[in-house]
């Protein structure tokens, strides 16, 4: 089966699946390795990963693509794409669109900020007008040659309009051709719940450690309609503080003995990347040259 229609049928099952977000291809390993269905590639994780910077509008899509690329290369999971908005209007949303396609995405997310783009959970974010962002959904509907390709819709405006307006552009959406829809950064349980009772089309759910919107839990979440959970950058975050602290004990220690409790062990390292699967590689081909 495709990567796109695994996808479609994981919408579908509106079980609110579980999925985390991969900022590399090591972290979308360790994402496969343990089991999930499917890898989000987090543009903030890009933008705070690749950049060393925050989730402002910086990346371009060939940093994007770029790594898109190289995480489908190493896992085999479906590969849900954050093109935040699609790095213009509703042209350049079909190179980008077709840019991600080829690059191995099984879904497209993009939404309808005003470029530059700001994250969901930060201050300060405007919308394009509704129009305007109909016209970006029918140009990505209508560049992708799998049609089985999810073109996700994010909307922010329930920061700026309230969730009553949000929910209208979303619906909105759907009739412009979005196969699945996420409401960003609503504020309490009552509001998400409201969405997938309110909005036909599948829902996806982000759950921010530290941002605005509640988490109840995968089971509340499943009862509420959703089809996807995603934790965008738990693994970002988790390596963060694992980092800093590491580095800390370094730099006061002058070893790593008080600290080797939160090391992975070489043997770990090397299995995260497969190393046993390109040693048998160069043993088979090896022995071919013999």
């Amino acid at each position: 089966m495709r990567n796109s229609s695994a996808l479609k049928q994981l919408m579908a099952r509106r079980a609110a699946v579980i999925v985390p977000g991969a900022a590399n291809a090591l972290f979308a390993r360790v994402i496969e390795d343990l089991g999930f269905e499917c890898v989000y590639v987090s543009g903030a994780g890009v933008a705070n990963m690749r950049l060393g910077a925050p989730d402002v509008g910086l990346t371009t899509l060939t940093e994007l693509a770029d790594t898109v690329a190289a995480i489908a290369d190493a896992v085999r999971l479906p590969l849900i794409v954050d093109a935040d908005t699609g790095f213009g209007n509703a042209v350049n949303m079909v190179r980008t669109v077709r840019v991600l396609e080829r690059m191995g995405a099984a879904g497209i997310q993009i939404e309808d900020q005003v470029f530059p783009k700001k994250c969901g959970h930060f201050a300060g974010k405007q919308v394009i007008p509704v129009q305007e962002m109909l016209q970006k959904v029918r140009a990505a509907v209508d560049a992708r040659l799998d049609p089985d390709l999810q073109i996700i819709v994010r909307t922010d405006a329930r920061a700026i309009e309230g969730l009553d307006r949000a929910i209208e552009r979303a619906c909105a959406f759907v009739e412009a051709g979005a196969d699945v829809i996420f409401v960003e950064a609503p504020v309490s349980l009552d509001e998400l719940a409201r969405i997938p009772r309110e909005v036909q089309a599948p829902q996806i759910a982000n759950i921010v450690f530290g941002g605005k919107t509640p988490d109840p839990g995968r089971e509340k979440l499943e009862e509420m309609g959703f089809s996807a959970v995603l934790y965008a950058n738990a693994t970002l975050q988790a390596a963060l503080r694992a980092a800093h602290d590491v580095l800390k004990a370094l730099k006061s220690d002058g070893s790593l003995a008080s600290v080797a409790d939160r090391l992975a062990s070489f043997e770990e390292r090397q299995d995260a990347v497969a190393k046993g699967t390109w040693d048998a590689l160069e043993t088979r081909y090896m022995q071919v040259c013999k």
